[in-house]
Protein backbone atom coordinates (compact mmCIF):
# COMPACT_ATOMS: atom_id res chain seq x y z
CA UNK A 1 0.00 0.00 0.00
CA UNK A 2 1.38 3.39 -1.00
CA UNK A 3 1.92 6.27 1.42
CA UNK A 4 -1.03 8.30 0.13
CA UNK A 5 -3.29 5.26 0.44
CA UNK A 6 -2.15 4.65 4.03
CA UNK A 7 -2.92 8.24 4.92
CA UNK A 8 -6.34 8.00 3.28
CA UNK A 9 -7.04 4.74 5.14
CA UNK A 10 -6.47 6.35 8.52
CA UNK A 11 -8.25 9.55 7.55
CA UNK A 12 -11.39 7.51 6.87
CA UNK A 13 -11.10 5.49 10.07
CA UNK A 14 -10.58 8.73 12.01
CA UNK A 15 -13.62 10.35 10.44
CA UNK A 16 -15.71 7.33 11.38
CA UNK A 17 -14.42 7.27 14.98
CA UNK A 18 -12.58 10.48 15.94
CA UNK A 19 -11.80 9.44 19.52
CA UNK A 20 -11.22 5.67 19.64
CA UNK A 21 -10.29 3.90 22.85
CA UNK A 22 -10.12 0.46 24.37
CA UNK A 23 -13.31 -1.42 25.17
CA UNK A 24 -11.79 -2.59 28.44
CA UNK A 25 -13.17 -0.65 31.41
CA UNK A 26 -10.59 1.07 33.62
CA UNK A 27 -10.04 4.30 35.55
CA UNK A 28 -6.31 4.12 36.42
CA UNK A 29 -3.15 2.80 34.75
CA UNK A 30 -3.11 -0.08 37.23
CA UNK A 31 -6.68 -1.09 36.43
CA UNK A 32 -5.80 -1.04 32.74
CA UNK A 33 -2.68 -3.13 33.35
CA UNK A 34 -4.69 -5.77 35.20
CA UNK A 35 -7.53 -5.74 32.64
CA UNK A 36 -5.13 -6.23 29.73
CA UNK A 37 -3.32 -9.01 31.59
CA UNK A 38 -6.66 -10.74 32.15
CA UNK A 39 -7.78 -10.33 28.53
CA UNK A 40 -5.62 -13.07 27.00
CA UNK A 41 -7.91 -15.73 25.50
CA UNK A 42 -10.90 -13.87 26.95
CA UNK A 43 -13.33 -11.32 25.55
CA UNK A 44 -13.36 -7.70 26.68
CA UNK A 45 -16.99 -8.21 27.72
CA UNK A 46 -16.01 -11.11 29.95
CA UNK A 47 -13.07 -9.22 31.44
CA UNK A 48 -15.23 -6.16 32.16
CA UNK A 49 -17.80 -8.30 33.93
CA UNK A 50 -15.10 -9.74 36.19
CA UNK A 51 -13.21 -6.51 36.84
CA UNK A 52 -16.29 -4.49 37.80
CA UNK A 53 -16.56 -6.63 40.92
CA UNK A 54 -12.82 -7.02 41.38
CA UNK A 55 -11.91 -3.33 41.13
CA UNK A 56 -14.66 -2.40 43.57
CA UNK A 57 -12.75 -4.45 46.12
CA UNK A 58 -9.12 -4.07 44.98
CA UNK A 59 -7.82 -1.56 42.44
CA UNK A 60 -4.29 -0.81 43.67
CA UNK A 61 -1.29 -3.13 43.89
CA UNK A 62 -1.38 -3.11 47.70
CA UNK A 63 -5.11 -3.81 47.77
CA UNK A 64 -4.56 -6.67 45.33
CA UNK A 65 -1.92 -8.14 47.64
CA UNK A 66 -4.27 -7.74 50.58
CA UNK A 67 -7.03 -9.46 48.61
CA UNK A 68 -4.78 -12.45 47.99
CA UNK A 69 -4.50 -14.99 45.21
CA UNK A 70 -7.32 -17.29 46.35
CA UNK A 71 -9.88 -14.48 46.49
CA UNK A 72 -8.61 -13.07 43.19
CA UNK A 73 -9.20 -16.45 41.56
CA UNK A 74 -12.82 -16.39 42.66
CA UNK A 75 -13.27 -13.00 41.01
CA UNK A 76 -11.78 -14.11 37.67
CA UNK A 77 -12.80 -17.79 37.58
CA UNK A 78 -14.99 -17.13 34.54
CA UNK A 79 -11.91 -16.20 32.45
CA UNK A 80 -9.61 -18.56 30.61
CA UNK A 81 -6.29 -19.43 32.26
CA UNK A 82 -7.49 -17.80 35.48
CA UNK A 83 -5.08 -19.72 37.72
CA UNK A 84 -2.02 -18.50 35.82
CA UNK A 85 -3.45 -15.00 35.48
CA UNK A 86 -4.13 -14.77 39.22
CA UNK A 87 -0.58 -15.83 40.06
CA UNK A 88 0.84 -13.26 37.64
CA UNK A 89 -1.38 -10.41 38.86
CA UNK A 90 -0.36 -11.04 42.48
CA UNK A 91 3.33 -11.34 41.56
CA UNK A 92 3.14 -8.15 39.49
CA UNK A 93 1.41 -6.32 42.35
CA UNK A 94 4.24 -7.36 44.69
CA UNK A 95 6.84 -6.07 42.22
CA UNK A 96 4.98 -2.79 41.74
CA UNK A 97 4.84 -2.23 45.49
CA UNK A 98 8.44 -3.26 46.14
CA UNK A 99 10.14 -1.66 43.14
CA UNK A 100 7.85 1.16 41.96
CA UNK A 101 6.12 2.53 45.04
CA UNK A 102 2.82 1.00 43.97
CA UNK A 103 2.75 2.98 40.72
CA UNK A 104 2.65 1.63 37.16
CA UNK A 105 5.91 2.69 35.47
CA UNK A 106 5.84 4.66 32.23
CA UNK A 107 8.75 2.64 30.90
CA UNK A 108 8.73 -0.32 28.52
CA UNK A 109 11.54 -2.28 30.15
CA UNK A 110 10.04 -1.90 33.61
CA UNK A 111 6.61 -2.91 32.36
CA UNK A 112 7.90 -5.96 30.50
CA UNK A 113 9.80 -7.01 33.64
CA UNK A 114 6.47 -7.46 35.46
CA UNK A 115 5.19 -11.06 35.70
CA UNK A 116 2.65 -11.81 32.98
CA UNK A 117 3.37 -8.61 31.05
CA UNK A 118 4.76 -9.02 27.53
CA UNK A 119 5.40 -6.56 24.75
CA UNK A 120 1.75 -6.36 23.67
CA UNK A 121 0.48 -5.57 27.16
CA UNK A 122 3.23 -3.02 27.67
CA UNK A 123 2.31 -1.36 24.38
CA UNK A 124 -1.36 -1.14 25.37
CA UNK A 125 -0.53 0.44 28.73
CA UNK A 126 1.98 2.88 27.25
CA UNK A 127 -0.48 3.89 24.54
CA UNK A 128 -3.81 3.93 26.33
CA UNK A 129 -2.80 4.98 29.85
CA UNK A 130 0.11 7.27 29.01
CA UNK A 131 -0.57 8.44 25.45
CA UNK A 132 2.58 7.03 23.89
CA UNK A 133 2.41 6.39 20.10
CA UNK A 134 2.91 2.64 20.45
CA UNK A 135 1.01 -0.01 18.50
CA UNK A 136 0.08 -3.26 20.21
CA UNK A 137 -0.42 -6.00 17.62
CA UNK A 138 -3.04 -8.58 18.55
CA UNK A 139 -4.71 -11.14 16.30
CA UNK A 140 -7.12 -8.53 14.88
CA UNK A 141 -4.41 -6.04 13.98
CA UNK A 142 -2.16 -8.77 12.61
CA UNK A 143 -4.99 -9.89 10.33
CA UNK A 144 -5.97 -6.39 9.16
CA UNK A 145 -2.37 -5.34 8.53
CA UNK A 146 -1.73 -8.41 6.37
CA UNK A 147 -5.12 -8.61 4.65
CA UNK A 148 -5.25 -4.99 3.57
CA UNK A 149 -1.59 -4.76 2.60
CA UNK A 150 -1.10 -1.95 5.12
CA UNK A 151 1.85 -3.61 6.88
CA UNK A 152 2.26 -7.25 5.89
CA UNK A 153 4.52 -9.42 8.01
CA UNK A 154 4.95 -13.02 9.08
CA UNK A 155 5.34 -12.29 12.80
CA UNK A 156 3.66 -9.98 15.29
CA UNK A 157 6.87 -8.04 15.81
CA UNK A 158 7.43 -7.66 12.06
CA UNK A 159 3.92 -6.21 11.67
CA UNK A 160 4.45 -3.88 14.63
CA UNK A 161 7.72 -2.58 13.23
CA UNK A 162 6.17 -2.03 9.80
CA UNK A 163 3.14 -0.25 11.26
CA UNK A 164 5.34 2.14 13.22
CA UNK A 165 6.95 3.12 9.92
CA UNK A 166 3.79 3.00 7.78
CA UNK A 167 1.31 4.89 9.94
CA UNK A 168 1.47 8.68 9.43
CA UNK A 169 2.69 10.41 12.59
CA UNK A 170 -0.55 12.25 13.27
CA UNK A 171 -2.49 8.97 13.36
CA UNK A 172 0.03 6.84 15.28
CA UNK A 173 -1.38 7.39 18.77
CA UNK A 174 -4.86 6.11 17.82
CA UNK A 175 -3.89 3.60 15.13
CA UNK A 176 -3.93 0.67 17.54
CA UNK A 177 -7.57 1.31 18.47
CA UNK A 178 -8.79 1.98 14.93
CA UNK A 179 -7.23 -1.22 13.61
CA UNK A 180 -8.36 -3.46 16.45
CA UNK A 181 -11.94 -2.20 16.22
CA UNK A 182 -11.91 -2.57 12.45
CA UNK A 183 -10.72 -6.14 12.79
CA UNK A 184 -13.21 -6.95 15.52
CA UNK A 185 -16.33 -5.57 13.85
CA UNK A 186 -15.68 -5.35 10.09
CA UNK A 187 -12.59 -7.23 8.90
CA UNK A 188 -13.58 -10.37 10.79
CA UNK A 189 -11.52 -13.54 10.70
CA UNK A 190 -13.98 -15.98 9.15
CA UNK A 191 -15.99 -13.68 6.93
CA UNK A 192 -15.05 -10.02 6.58
CA UNK A 193 -17.93 -7.61 6.01
CA UNK A 194 -16.41 -5.99 2.95
CA UNK A 195 -19.59 -4.34 1.63
CA UNK A 196 -19.77 -2.07 4.70
CA UNK A 197 -16.01 -1.45 4.90
CA UNK A 198 -14.99 2.20 4.51
CA UNK A 199 -11.53 1.26 3.21
CA UNK A 200 -12.52 -1.55 0.83
CA UNK A 201 -11.27 0.29 -2.27
CA UNK A 202 -7.85 0.73 -0.65
CA UNK A 203 -7.64 -2.85 0.59
CA UNK A 204 -5.61 -5.42 -1.33
CA UNK A 205 -7.51 -8.45 -0.06
CA UNK A 206 -8.33 -10.61 -3.09
CA UNK A 207 -11.29 -12.54 -1.68
CA UNK A 208 -13.56 -9.66 -0.73
CA UNK A 209 -17.11 -10.64 0.21
CA UNK A 210 -19.99 -9.21 -1.78
CA UNK A 211 -22.83 -9.57 0.68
Amino acid sequence: MKADQRRELFARLAELNPHPTTELEYSTPYELLVAVALSAQSTDVGVNKATRRLFAEANTPQQMLDLGEAALKRHIASLGLFNTKAANVIAAARQLVDAHGGEVPRDRDALEALPGVGRKTANVVLNTAFGEPTIAVDTHIFRVANRTGLAPGKTVRAVEDKLLKAVPAEYRRDAHHWLILHGRYVCKARRPECPKCVIRDLCRYRDKTTE
